[in-house]
């Protein structure tokens, strides 16, 4: 019998498992949404509002310009020392060319040992998934419809999958965990191997902001008050595990818990941007973030602020910055705290905050520090 796996935060999988798996582990994986658009229109799809249904371009948090604003794709990857690129959607093949072209970027900068997967529906330009393979595609995740799950014999998607499979990358599904859809997804895994397809991706299903409303509408609950994981997909990802190892089949399955994307491939992931874009005043906590302190002038005047710090108050120039996007001055939160009475009877506003050390610099926490 073939044994599964506990892996990391509620992760379980049966053998193989994906190298791009492996480094989202990691943390060495840039997630690029390289557009919002598709073709699908999914109910259950996880992305925001911002993101979904526009053709936006982003690397992890990294919004880029357009899509010849290159320079930030590598300057990510190289902040989070990356060995590899996931590039997501809505669907890249929606806009092929410019996958096409990311890929060719992302090579021939990191070289040919720099892992890259695509997700895709492939309900469109799937005939260019070719191109994307001779530019160095490392892996394609399919995502076939769930209404298609015990009837892909007759899908669309057979064809194209069938010649990828003879092609020279690896080819997986990815699907979500429906609950209660445990013959659905045994069926499209027994067929999946028949064809010869590597492994496929178990993902929990999870609330977000644009999908609320229709899992509402079909039912779905939380599963704890802590979790934003749909109540009943992680029991049909493990009752399909437990299925799969009574069968003689040599894909590899992969359940991925919703704690293990934010509890390991997140944390793991911001670390290792944390260690290459944190001030020397910054704190890397374990979870990854930065512990900073700021003051915010009375006035908008910045430079008059880091002057009074710099030349009163002796905080030497490498524990100090002027934050021109957010008006503020960052500094040492242990020299804030020591000058911050003196500062706030001058009428300075001084907090010891927490922050993502992402492009987006994401506040998470926020405390004044006490006047005394």
């Amino acid at each position: 019998m073939r044994q599964i796996t506990h892996w990391l935060h509620n992760s379980q999988y049966i053998p193989p498992l994906s190298s791009a798996c492996r480094m989202c582990a990691q943390g060495s994986k840039m997630v690029v949404l390289i557009t919002g658009k598709c073709s699908t229109k999914c109910y259950y799809c996880p992305l925001s509002f911002k993101k979904g249904g526009t053709d936006r371009i982003f690397a992890d948090e990294w919004e880029l310009e357009n899509e010849k604003d290159t320079e930030k794709l590598i300057r990510e990857a190289e902040f989070i020392d990356a060995t590899g690129a996931g590039i997501t959607g809505g669907d890249p093949l929606i806009v092929w060319k410019r996958t096409q072209t990311y890929i060719r970027l992302l090579k021939r900068t990191f070289g040919d040992s720099f892992h890259i997967h695509l997700y895709t529906s492939a309900l469109k330009n799937a005939k260019h998934l070719t191109d994307l393979v001779s530019e160095g595609l490392d892996e394609v995740r399919f995502h076939p419809m769930s209404h298609t799950w015990n009837t892909m014999q007759t899908s669309p998607l057979k064809k194209v999958i069938t010649t990828m499979v003879e092609a020279p990358v690896d080819v997986a599904l990815e699907i979500p965990a429906l609950p209660k859809k445990e013959k659905e997804i045994l069926s499209l895994i027994s067929w999946a191997d028949k064809q010869g397809i590597r492994w496929i991706n178990l993902n929990e299903l999870e609330f977000s902001e644009r999908n609320c409303d229709a899992f509402i509408t079909r039912g779905y609950s939380v599963k704890n008050e802590v979790s934003a994981a749909v109540k009943g997909s992680e029991q049909t990802a493990k009752e399909v595990l437990k299925g799969i190892q009574k069968r003689d089949m040599k894909i590899g399955v992969h359940y991925c818990s919703v704690s293990f994307k934010d509890g390991v491939q997140l944390k793991n992931r911001i670390t290792r941007r944390a260690n290459q874009v944190a001030k020397p005043y910054d704190v890397i906590t374990h979870d990854g973030t930065l512990i900073k302190g700021v003051v915010y002038p009375s006035d908008v005047s910045l430079t008059p602020l880091k002057l009074l710090l710099n030349k009163t108050y002796k905080i030497p120039s490498h524990m100090l910055h002027l934050d021109v996007d957010k008006k503020r001055i960052e500094i040492a939160a242990w020299l804030l705290e020591k000058i911050a009475p003196k500062l706030i009877r001058q009428g300075y506003q001084c907090y010891i905050i927490e922050e993502y050390p992402t492009a987006d610099r994401l506040e998470v926490e926020r405390n004044p520090v006490p006047s005394l």
